[in-house]
């Protein structure tokens, strides 16, 4: 796409864009009692302005029905978490039966290593990037640990080459073949929250498939950001949470993703609650756990329905966009914020961008290291009316959602970043 550093080719591209009317559809910040230019959505995704109705519902029913509310009804809570999983099936690529929303990420996580990491002698190394996201990290160490093994010795992290930012897939590939004898669990993120890299998840399953490990991954900030194809990549299980990209609320509720193959296998071992259990028997209250089949077999707990409905307002306008066409928008709308941050010319000593550059190893966010007074241009980015956010020591993380942002927006931010760099 042939970029201009103009605001009427932004303001154009806006009026062609056929995604432009869901903007309309959140309530976005106030910032000098205008709109905040929102690019922080890899964070807290905004607000559905259908939210309210979805958990209106849901009160009206616990007002009215109570208990009862479980049972009658059209969408009765006992079988709520159902109507979600087309929707995150089509976000992650993958069956309905393979997918359940449930809990929380890293609550989700441990539930799944229950199950996929299952050292046997010389067989129990976990391997993860380097500077994955610390609840990750944790999680790793203590499951290590757990199993009576050093985390130093247990866990193989995977770091770029001297001088560069991110990894590349063929060290990663590398170091799984490598290391293949020892390992059991490959568990990477999608994306890297710091550096926003998207990993080749097709090529890290189907290495550690080689070498005997099973492969998992924490879509934290991948899931409503890029194109997933979990089943058809042959992903053992995976994790997300959807208070990001997928804009459904502070500590929002979770989803899982379990392969068929372990999803039919109820001899798969798990750490078991009453909601796993085969429904039709599950008030019966009897001993002996007989887990549903697919995803839902890992439910712990009955779900969290005002969580639950604030999910579903959101995942009826992905199916609404589609996540094919937000991934086409957002490749030109990040691509745009790329061309023009390197347009700015105070920035060139002072901004180093650390995301890849090829579109298809990234999603919309773009990190920018900042070499002197980061910090500083933080807070006059955000005094300006600019939402992002800040990771230590110096990065400053860009993310111009494709459903609720716009190219007028990208452009106004090189504007005020421009003034900001002028002034540090």
């Amino acid at each position: 796409m042939d970029y201009q550093n103009s605001l009427a080719f932004a303001q154009e591209q806006d009026r062609q864009d056929p995604l432009h009317h869901f903007r309309e559809r959140f309530y976005f910040p106030q910032v000098n009692k205008q709109d905040a230019i929102y690019f922080c959505g890899n964070s807290l995704g905004l607000q559905p302005k259908s939210a309210q109705m979805y958990i209106d519902n849901e009160m009206y029913k616990w007002a009215n029905l109570a208990v009862e509310g479980h049972f009658k009804g059209e969408e009765p809570w006992v079988t709520y978490h159902e109507l979600l999983a087309g929707g995150a099936a089509r976000v992650v690529g993958a069956k309905e039966s393979e997918v359940v929303i449930m809990n929380q990420l890293t609550v989700n996580l441990h539930l799944m290593l229950v199950s996929f990491y299952r050292p046997q002698g010389k067989r129990f190394k976990i391997m993860v990037e380097g500077g994955a996201f610390p609840s990750d990290q944790y999680a790793l160490e203590t499951q290590t640990k757990f199993h009576g093994y050093n985390p130093d010795e247990a866990i193989i992290e995977i770091f770029p080459r001297e001088g560069e930012h991110t990894l590349r897939t063929e060290d990663i590939l590398q170091s799984i073949q490598e290391h293949g004898e020892e390992l059991a669990l490959v568990m990477m993120g999608g994306i890297n929250y710091y550096t926003g890299q998207v990993f080749d998840m097709e090529a890290i399953t189907k290495a550690g498939h080689e070498v005997g490990a099973l492969v998992g991954f924490d879509l934290a900030h991948a899931a409503g950001n890029v194109l997933l194809r979990l089943h058809d990549w042959d992903v053992d299980f995976a994790v997300w949470c959807t208070y990001k990209y997928l804009n459904s609320g502070p500590g929002g509720t979770s989803g899982v993703f379990v392969h068929e193959r372990f999803g039919k296998d109820p001899s798969v071992l798990r750490f078991a609650g009453w909601w796993g259990h085969n429904a039709k028997e599950r008030f019966l209250m009897e001993k002996g756990f007989k887990p549903m089949e697919g995803a839902p077999g890992w439910q712990v707990s009955n779900g969290q329905i005002l969580p639950m409905a604030v999910h579903r307002a959101s995942l009826e306008l992905f199916d609404q966009a589609g996540m094919e066409n937000l991934r086409q928008k957002s490749e030109r709308l990040t691509g745009y914020l790329e061309y023009l941050i390197d347009a700015v010319p105070v920035g060139k000593d002072v901004i180093e961008m650390i995301t890849p550059r090829d579109p298809q190893a990234r999603g919309c966010q773009l990190s920018l290291l900042v070499k002197r007074n980061a910090r500083q241009l933080f807070d006059k980015l955000m005094e300006s009316g600019i939402i992002v956010d800040y990771r230590e020591p110096n990065v400053i993380r860009v993310a111009p959602t494709p459903l609720y942002n716009s190219y007028e927006e990208v452009y106004r931010f090189s504007e005020i970043l421009h003034e900001c760099l002028e002034g540090c």
